[in-house]
């Protein structure tokens, strides 16, 4: 049977060449059919199916199979061949994939790979450390990426370190291979010698030199080239920051500022030395004339100093030109430092009036007071100050100079201000040259703020002067005596002459600057702050309202528009003038050619007429009480001004100030709410009853309280003497306080009352529209005249502590007016303290509307301290060390830091078409607490700058800033935040 199988087979060609014989004269031989004498065999023959049941045949066609596909792979070409391999891998099971795999490796060994491809970039350049400067140099021959690697600066700059070849300048962000270039331009300059010449010059083993060795004399050359390389760069950076010109400022090129006259002040003459304590009155003065400048500039340092610094950088980014490097511009002479808070109001008109030869420190108020005092050594380039003037917020007992952080009595020999301070003013000449300090807050009116002058006057070794504050109302006082000038005033006048008034402040600003500023920097601080938020639309209207308040302020409080309103007989008189003046027919010529001399006449007989019927000076005036006060107002007139005690002074200033608080105070119930009741009681009401009672009726009682407190001043005035008292008074009105305290409780109400009622009520809004600003509300509104007995207990606790310092411990008034003062004090303090919780909750409103998708942040004594804007970072291999590793940008972030939370927003700022606008938007990302929170520090590389890392318990973010002073600032105020939760909570647990 097998023989005749092999026979058969033997017969027939193929059975997959068949179709190969069609065509042909081949006809193939007739077969008898084999069957199997087994049961269960199959015919395989010419098959198109596989057997599953019987095993042998199956391996059997799969044999005859293979070998016919291999027939077929050796005919093919090799197109052919890699195609059917891609379909048969493609039809492959990941085992089947992983099979190939492994035989392919076994089968091909990989022997030779690049290594820069395979490792991570730390491992490569790790690697290529190990070589010398040619074999680097022969490896960057090898391809580009081997090329990059080659000449980073980390494998080139240890040499050159090492030799002392210091680059000269600083490489930009995407320059590399500065470092090889330097290095082989110093190997290009070395001098080459053969073994001859330099056994001829330095010898050999065998003969020893008798001079220094070579080692020591290259040590020698190295030393003398890093000395040659720190001088020259520190002599450019100095150069660089004298010879520029600062920001903002309108040199001329002949070296002065237009519009700048010769600075000429008047010194005080009351000094607080390091070895005197007391408090002595001068009235010598001495006038200064600063000596002329070589170079009068301004120097600005501000909030945005990020210019500063990078003209600062600048120095090492580039090379010099010969012309910038050997230049000679020099500052020969001392320059006066001024220290200018961002919270002081209207801080911009202040810089607008800073003299030529001024160097302004724009500080944000947020920030510590390491950051200033490096911010103030920046600005002034190593230079010291002729004097040091300070302009912060501040009351006549403290100084706010940062946030948190006040100057006074206790704080002023902490560790932290003694350091600050002494560093300061190590920055100022001695006072045998001039040097002093000027604060700009009235410390010298009371016996605190003295003693804070004296304690600030030892501990710096240095003359302080301040203002006195003997006046009121916006900055005002920085107009007054400083300490130490005389007082100089009229009888009738209560003004002192403006040429010497405020004379250190006029070392800093221009005088037409400062008393602008002084007199309506509340006011413009309003007005600017709307224009910062709100820009053009508002621009008009803001601008009307800022010139009706000043018109107000000339009006009320230098003409005296009150006591000429109020004069109805002198209205009658020339209306009685002029009708008889146009009834004269007789005399046409006589009446008409000489008006003024006809009135004249009239007005005189008018006169006597009524002479016996009138008190004396009552016709003229109007009001008895105030002779004086429309007397010291009439342009022109000649005053003798004589020396007045200080408390006399002070007195006249309560008297007069008091008498326009209670001018605006009237203008409420005379303009407000007379009007209205008489609306309500004619059937034609525009508010309610309750409205009417809720906003305006509280203003009535102050106004009746306050004015029996002036008529007693008038009396005490009238009897004025040297033992004459008004504490007594001071202490009634302080036992009355509690119509303040009922009014101050009610006054948030009552202006969420007129909001609401303005918006529902179109006859309270036509009426509001109709009397706010106008001459009889003093150009104020409704709002603003409300806000006055807020303003006016300020001037109490100033106006007090200035009639406290200068009464003597001896006299009568002495125990009263400290009982006033104290009263006062503590009552300042509960006026804050409801400011600050209305500025919080209203903060935290705004900060909640912000965010979107924000949980309740009106929690506890939740407050914010600050806000601060980063980029979100990530970094592709965590495992990679800080040096060497780089990041991406993934989104920005907002961080608004409260003092138990941080919470981390999304930040999508949105551009607005065909404008340069563009507006913000938070969404809530994740709030960690502060006692579970880490911050650490991120060494800035060439692939970073300004970053952090904020660690939480669950997960971490790296942020960055763009400015390193707001990185600075913001990790400062997070690292204090976080102390201070973690104590309370540990005191908590105790």
């Amino acid at each position: 049977m097998e023989t005749s199988l092999k026979s058969v087979a033997r017969s027939l060609p193929h059975s997959v060449k068949r179709w190969q014989l069609n065509g042909t004269d081949y006809e193939p031989q007739p077969v008898q059919t084999l069957r199997p004498s087994a049961p269960g065999a199959a015919d395989t023959r010419f098959s198109c199916w596989t057997p599953l049941v019987n095993k042998p045949s199956n391996q059997q066609l799969f044999e005859e199979r293979i070998s016919l596909l291999l027939h077929w792979f050796d005919l093919w070409t090799d197109r052919q061949r890699k195609h059917l391999l891609q379909t048969l891998l493609t039809r492959c099971t990941k085992s089947q994939l992983k099979h190939c795999r492994d035989w392919l490796i076994e089968t091909l060994p990989v022997t030779r790979v690049d290594f820069t491809s395979v490792l991570p970039r730390f491992l490569s350049l790790y690697v290529m450390s190990f070589l010398n400067p040619r074999d680097l140099c022969s490896a960057a021959k090898v391809s580009w990426h081997w090329r990059i690697l080659a000449e980073q600066d980390c494998l080139w700059a240890g040499r050159c370190v090492r030799r002392g070849w210091f680059l000269p300048y600083c490489p930009g962000e995407k320059e590399y291979g500065a470092w090889k270039s330097h290095y082989v331009a110093c190997v290009s300059t070395l001098d080459r010698l053969t073994p001859r010449e330099a056994a001829e010059r330095y010898g050999t083993l065998n003969q020893p030199t008798a001079g220094p060795t070579e080692e020591e004399e290259e040590r020698e050359k190295e030393r003398t080239i890093r000395r040659i390389i720190r001088e020259r760069l520190q002599e450019e950076k100095r150069l660089r920051l004298t010879s520029r010109r600062a920001w903002g400022s309108s040199v001329q090129p002949g070296g002065a500022r237009r519009g700048c006259a010769q600075r000429e002040t008047s010194s005080a003459g009351v000094t607080f030395t390091s070895g005197s304590a007391s408090f002595c009155l001068s009235l010598n003065k001495e006038k200064y004339i600063s000596p002329d400048l070589s170079l009068e500039r301004t120097q600005i340092s501000s909030s945005a100093s990020d210019r500063v610094n990078k003209s600062y950088g600048a120095l090492f980014s580039c090379r010099p030109s010969p012309l910038e490097t050997f230049s000679t511009v020099r500052q020969s002479n001392p320059v006066l430092l001024l220290l200018l808070s961002n919270r002081i109001p209207a801080y911009e008109l202040v810089l607008s009036g800073v003299k030529a030869d001024v160097v302004v420190v724009l500080y944000d108020h947020r920030g510590t007071l390491p950051a200033l005092l490096a911010q103030t050594e920046r600005a002034l380039g190593g230079q010291r100050a002729q004097r040091l003037g300070l302009l912060a917020p501040g009351r006549t007992e403290e100084i706010h100079l940062l946030h948190n952080i006040s100057l006074s009595e206790k704080t002023v020999l902490t560790p932290d201000h003694r350091e600050f301070w002494e560093k300061l003013c190590g920055c100022v000449v001695l006072p045998e040259e001039g040097g002093g300090v000027d604060i700009f807050s009235p410390l010298a009116a009371s016996a605190p703020g003295v003693s804070l002058i004296q304690t600030l006057s030892t501990l710096t070794g240095l003359e302080v002067s301040t203002p006195t504050g003997l006046a009121t109302g916006s900055f005002q006082n920085i107009l007054s005596e400083w300490s130490g000038s005389s007082v100089r005033a009229c009888v009738s006048n209560r003004r002192v002459c403006e040429e010497e008034a405020g004379a250190p402040a006029l070392r800093y600003v221009c005088q037409s600057a400062l008393q602008g500023w002084c007199r309506q920097a509340q006011w413009m601080e309003d007005v600017l702050g709307d224009l910062r938020c709100l820009l053009g639309p508002r621009l008009h209207r803001l601008s009307l309202e800022a010139r009706g308040r000043a018109l107000g302020h000339f009006l009320w409080e230098r003409v005296c528009l009150q006591e000429l309103c109020v004069s109805k007989d002198l209205a009658e008189a020339l209306t009685d003038g002029l009708t008889a003046l146009t009834r004269q027919e007789d005399s046409v010529s006589d009446a008409q050619m000489r008006p003024l001399e006809f009135l004249s006449v009239f007005l005189a007989r008018r006169s006597e007429e009524k002479e016996g019927r009138e008190a004396d000076g009552e016709g003229a005036v109007g009001h008895g009480g105030h002779a004086f006060l429309l007397t010291e107002r009439r342009p022109g007139a000649e005053l003798p001004q004589i020396v007045l005690d200080w408390r006399e002074a002070s007195v006249r200033e309560l008297y007069h100030s008091e008498g326009l608080y209670l001018s605006r105070l009237g203008a409420v119930l005379k303009v407000y709410h007379e009007p209205l009741t008489a609306a309500l009681h004619s059937n034609r009401a525009i508010l309610s009853y309750a409205h009417i009672h809720m906003v305006l009726s509280p203003v009535s009682q102050i106004l009746e309280l306050n004015r029996v407190f002036q008529l007693e001043l008038e009396a005490r005035l009238e009897r004025w003497g040297a033992e004459q008292c008004v504490g007594d008074v001071c202490v009634k009105l302080c036992s009355k306080l509690r119509v303040y305290t009922n009014y101050l409780n009610n006054y948030p109400t009552a202006i969420c009352t007129i909001d609401k009622c303005r918006e529902l009520n179109p006859a309270f809004r036509a009426f509001l529209k109709r009397a706010d600003r106008t001459l009889a509300t003093h150009m104020l509104s409704l709002q603003e005249l409300l806000l006055c007995p807020v303003w006016r207990v300020e001037e109490y606790v100033t106006l007090l502590h200035t009639l406290s310092l200068h009464t003597p411990p001896g006299h009568p008034d002495h125990t009263h007016l400290s009982s006033a003062l104290n009263t006062l004090l503590r009552y300042r303090q509960f006026i804050q303290k409801l400011k600050g919780n209305s500025e919080r909750d209203r903060l935290m409103e705004d900060t909640r509307k912000m965010i979107q998708g924000c949980p309740n942040l009106c929690e506890g004594n939740r407050q914010l301290i600050m806000t601060q804007d980063a980029a979100l970072l990530r970094s592709p291999d965590e495992n990679i060390p800080d040096s060497l590793r780089t990041y991406e940008e993934v989104s920005d972030v907002g961080l608004f830091l409260f003092n138990d939370a941080l919470v981390l927003t999304r930040r999508s700022v949105c551009h607005s078409p065909f404008t340069l606008s563009h507006q913000s938007s938070h969404t809530f990302l994740a709030s960690v607490a502060l006692a579970s929170l880490d911050v650490r520090e991120i060494t800035r590389t060439r692939y970073v700058y300004h970053a952090f890392v904020l660690v939480g318990p669950s997960r971490s973010w790296t942020c960055t800033t763009e400015r390193g002073e707001e990185r600075e600032r913001f990790l400062s105020a997070l690292r204090l935040a976080i102390h201070t939760a973690v104590t309370g909570q540990q005191r908590q647990d105790l």
